[in-house]
């Protein structure tokens, strides 16, 4: 009897580890997919390359879709995605018993399935995205335009994937707005997340600086010398135009949409030593916000709108200070480091992305707003400017990595970091467009 005890036991045992290593996929009473996988063990995601519904096939085309969906899932941290072509299924998206147990076999949690035609220029596709181990679809979409539109179809995928999985829409069908020297001078250039279809935006020869976008991300703020003063300017994304804001006599930089759109924060010299004001979308209504012998820079906003935390070197060296938003309970936020710069808010309105001087450069850190949990994220070369995505999962920077500046995307933990910019020249100063 006690053998047969303790052979139960050992039997019960077996029976618990084998339960805690099948994948960790489970489905919330809100139908979101619920990520709590045991044992460090993360999601496995099959990318399969989309299927031509037409004889005439382009596998270029599809490879590169199936190629944009898993570099995305791979740098959101939800799942390791990889493409994979060895499973091979006839007819439309319909799934066979069998296909499933081949896909659960290679050992994955997810499957995202394609099919697409092209006649001509016009591409339609569809894609879809299965739970295999409760053998059910999460999401599916379909979309219909040209065949450039590819990249941006299989982004806008990888945000309902998210959505299916977290209940939250990721953020790669957004732009970076950015500092490039690749015509010979500072000007502002735009680009997908991941760094493709890169285009100049200004073109006035002069130097251009810390591009911000409004809240609906169809326009930027930026400070240009191009009338050989530093003053901000306001463009659209669609049009040329570049309209002054603030031309006021000395320093009109470092500019930030506040989150409804009415008011832009920024630095303003006119009065002597560089202060924070903010102002009116137009120009209009100037409103002082700091009043000290210091050097008053970088305003960013808290999502809510209610407070600016701002760079200051009041205390004799560039530290990061948080204030409401009309200028009162001024505290510092910053109490490690000598030489902190660049403060970014993020979206969800707990922790500030900032550059701290690390020796020779800087590094990226972030901090919760009541000054706890000070973070180092970057380690390697020199890096600065950050800015939070806009679902807050991944961080865009400027770094250094040998001799030159390119922007890098990290996830908001610091792993993951990867170069994005491809143009040439100097890359700098990111902006995250809002969703």
């Amino acid at each position: 009897m006690k053998v047969d005890t303790i052979t139960m036991m050992r039997t019960l045992l077996i029976l618990l580890v084998l339960f805690l290593m099948l994948p960790a996929v489970s489905w919330s009473e809100n139908g979101y997919i619920e990520i709590t996988a045991p044992g460090n063990r993360q999601l496995r995601m099959a990318v399969d390359v989309p299927r031509s519904l037409e004889a005439a096939s382009s596998p270029e085309k599809a490879r590169e879709m199936g190629e944009v969906i898993a570099f995305d899932m791979n740098m959101s941290g939800l799942c390791l995605a990889e493409i994979k072509e060895q499973f091979n299924l006839s007819g439309a998206l319909l799934f066979a018993e069998a296909d499933f147990n081949s896909w659960l076999k290679g050992g994955y949690d997810l499957l995202v399935r394609g099919e697409y035609s092209v006649k001509g220029d016009d591409l339609t596709v569809e894609f879809r995205l299965f739970d295999l181990a409760n053998r059910k679809m999460m999401t599916a979409r379909r979309y219909l335009g040209k065949t450039k539109d590819l990249r941006r179809f299989a982004h806008s995928f990888a945000d309902e994937i998210l959505l299916a999985m977290t209940g939250e829409r990721g953020c790669f069908t957004t732009h970076i707005a950015f500092v490039s020297t690749r015509s010979g001078n500072k000007e502002i250039a735009i680009m997908d997340w991941d760094g493709h279809d890169t285009r100049q935006l200004t073109r006035n020869h002069s130097i251009n600086l810390n591009p911000d976008f409004s809240p609906n991300g169809r326009e930027i703020i930026f400070t240009s010398y191009k009338r050989h003063n530093p003053d901000l300017y306001r463009r659209p994304l669609s049009s040329p135009v570049e309209v002054a804001v603030s031309h006021r006599e000395g320093l009109n930089i470092t500019g930030a949409w506040s989150p409804d759109g009415s008011r832009i924060a920024l630095a303003l010299s006119k009065d002597g030593n560089s202060e924070i004001y903010t102002i009116a979308r137009d120009g209009s209504s100037p409103v002082r916000l700091t009043s000290h012998p210091a050097i008053e820079i970088s305003p960013t906003w808290s999502p809510n709108g209610s407070q600016i935390a701002f760079v200051s070197d009041r205390l004799g060296k560039p530290q990061i200070f948080i204030m409401n938003a009309d200028g009162t309970g001024v505290r510092r936020l910053t109490t490690n480091g000598g030489y902190n710069v660049n403060p970014r808010w993020s979206p969800k309105g707990d922790k500030i992305a900032y550059a701290r001087m690390e020796g020779g450069g800087f590094q990226i850190h972030t901090i919760n707003v009541n000054g706890s949990d000070d973070t180092q994220l970057t380690s390697s070369g020199s890096s600065e400017n950050p800015a939070w995505s806009p679902d807050g999962r991944l961080i865009a920077f400027s770094g250094r990595r040998g001799s030159g500046d390119e922007i890098y995307v990290m996830r908001a933990d610091g792993s993951g970091e990867t170069r994005v910019s491809k143009v040439g020249g100097r890359s700098t100063q990111p902006a995250w467009q809002p969703r």
